[in-house]
């Protein structure tokens, strides 16, 4: 039960970093054109962060990306410890990228982190078949949309920003830089409430993992065992811990991620107000219709393919292409770099365990 609740509450101080480092997904448009400052900003987001747990529940009705994460691993070579190593390999991949100011995906590294960690574990049993560690059904729609959302919202945004433009060629620019400013507060309400319903899903579906596995295999709990859906089950059950992912993510997001806000808000492209509100009301349209599949993706590579379309507008040369770049390579990286960290921290908790 001790490692259980180190891993819960290890997995909700990940939410809480996948907030502030996410933090500026939601906000560096509408830091960068100035309608917020950035405290506003950010109590803004976290807002409505937090008010998505209520559209998943009540509205949506199931946490179909929690159900995804808890799945990428085959449960028989899920274990407590690799859970533990798969956290901490997660924990480790977003400081670093948070100190150096890279918006990667705070998603990838928890599922690179929880994969890796379990082959790890899969090779210190003798006669494993390691084919059947990872469960690719779950993980290649994940992999795929690491190049899919960029370039979904990237075309997203492109049209949506082209149709937008003719509707206003007419009006008077000033007239209409002031109403986009206000449509700002509500495409980042929309973009902050997809990034809540995405991304505090993926640590309910780590805790879930551990939680089922502990009712399995170390204190077994019949309902469990004949579940039809253990995921679904244990949300039934473990109701708190839905709510306090939400108020994690919510309170990190309030932290603030200010190296990657202006990673996003300035050195992508410049974005002015009208562009602000076609980036974020893009992504949040990719991250909605992900979310209704059950596909989870990566909020920073939403926006920052959101913001890309609308620097495509202006011109191809308005976007920094050799920043966007270096972001892909991060993005690329994430998921094996953080496997590898996993798996060596997977091995030197054997040691101690």
């Amino acid at each position: 039960m001790v490692l259980l609740i180190i891993i819960i509450v290890l997995a909700l101080i990940f939410d809480y970093i996948n907030g502030f480092h996410d933090a500026a997904n939601s906000i560096a448009t509408i830091v960068a054109t100035k309608v917020l400052t950035p405290f506003q900003a950010v109590l803004w987001a976290a807002f409505f962060n937090f008010m998505a747990y209520f559209i998943s529940k009540y509205w949506i009705g199931e946490f179909k990306i929690g159900n995804t994460i808890a799945k990428t691993v085959s449960e028989d070579f899920i274990t407590l410890e690799v859970i533990l190593a798969g956290l901490i390999a997660a924990i480790t991949w977003n400081l670093l990228t948070w100190k150096l100011g890279i918006p990667s995906s705070s998603s990838h590294t928890l599922i690179g982190g929880f994969m890796g960690a379990a082959l790890a574990h899969a090779f210190t049993i003798p006669g494993a078949d390691l084919n059947t560690v990872v469960n690719y059904a779950k993980v290649l729609p994940i992999v795929l949309f690491i190049f899919m959302a960029p370039f979904i919202g990237m075309v997203v945004a492109y049209f949506l920003a082209i149709l937008v433009l003719n509707i206003c060629r007419k009006v008077n620019p000033s007239r209409a830089d002031k109403w986009f400013r206000r449509l700002q507060l509500v495409s980042s309400a929309l973009f902050s409430l997809g990034h809540g319903a995405n991304d505090a899903q993926k640590v309910m579906g780590i805790i879930g993992a551990a939680v089922i596995y502990y009712h399995l295999n170390i204190d077994p709990d019949p309902a469990y065992l004949t579940a039809d859906n253990k995921f679904a089950y244990f949300v039934d059950h473990w109701s708190w811990v839905p709510l306090a992912s939400f108020v994690m993510i919510g309170l990190g997001t309030m932290s603030g991620g200010w190296k990657i806000v202006k990673t996003m808000g300035s050195k992508i492209t410049k974005v002015n107000s009208f562009e602000g509100v076609v980036a974020e009301t893009a992504g949040a349209i990719t991250l909605y219709t992900t979310e209704h599949f059950g596909i989870p993706v990566s909020t920073t590579h939403t926006i920052t393919g959101s913001i890309i379309g609308v620097g495509v507008t202006k011109r191809v040369s308005a976007v920094r292409w050799g920043v966007t770049i270096s972001l892909l390579w991060a993005w690329i990286l994430t998921i094996p770099v953080s496997a590898v960290i996993a798996a060596l921290v997977y091995y030197f908790i054997k040691i101690f365990i």
